[in-house]
Parts: structure tokens; sequence; C-alpha cells
């Protein structure tokens, strides 16, 4: 059973002599399930930051993704799940997101290998 989730993403185009203008871009992604079970899930994390961060978790086993805003990032990054020995860990580019129970982390892995989270969050609630 094909299951379509919707992400809105910012595209800036540029022409030589005009100045930048960004555009709003619909992407849809269809996941396929075969159980037929899908779950989307928010959760709010107090990080120590200014407001909570939200972060949305789609569900469709195979498929794991979590939508986690980046501070170093123009727009929300689509991470996905990787192996982990323990909690749910989740990969985008250069960044890790792992979840450990009612704890988060977001790991930079172009720093060094023992580095430290660049933000530890703690989930407040989960959103319907």
């Amino acid at each position: 059973m094909p299951i379509k989730f919707v992400a809105a993403v910012l595209v800036s185009a540029m022409a030589l002599s005009a100045p930048v203008r960004a555009s709003e871009t619909a992407l849809q992604l269809t996941l396929t399930t075969q159980s037929g079970e899908f779950e989307q899930r928010v959760s709010r994390y107090d990080c120590a930051t200014e407001t909570p961060v939200q972060v949305t978790y789609v569900n469709a086993a195979p498929n794991f993704l979590a939508i986690v805003p980046v501070a170093d990032e123009p727009e929300p990054l689509v991470f996905v799940a990787v192996l982990s020995g323990s909690g749910a860990r989740y990969a985008s580019g250069k960044w890790i997101w792992w979840t450990k129970g009612a704890d988060a982390s977001l790991y930079d892995t172009t720093l060094a290998e023992d580095a430290d989270p660049v933000l530890t969050c703690s989930v407040v609630n989960n959103i319907p």
C-alpha cells in the first residue's frame, strides 16, 4: 500500500543579472509498506535553545524518517534511520540525530570522532 508524504522545500533561483529569489515548491515522496501501517508523530524537545525543537517522525516500515530543524541549515533536514546499538539513530549528510528514550542528541560527524553532541535535548511532549 503506497503512503504519500508531502514536504515543502525552499528552492532558490538566481539569474545572472537579477537578485536571489526564493519560491516554495512541494516535494512528494511515496513510501510503500507491506503491513499497511503508517505513523506520523511530532515530538517537541527542550534543547536549551530559545525555542523548543519540533521533530516529525514518519514510520512506514521498512522506512523510518525524522524531519529535524538544524540551526546551521536553511531548511529542516530529512534524516533516515540507520543501524544503532541502542535507541534510534538517524543520518542526514554530516548530521546524526540519535534518540534514546526521552533524550535526543545532534552530532556533527565532521568533528572529532569522540566530540560531544552539538545539541542535547529532552522530550517535552509528543504532539498527536
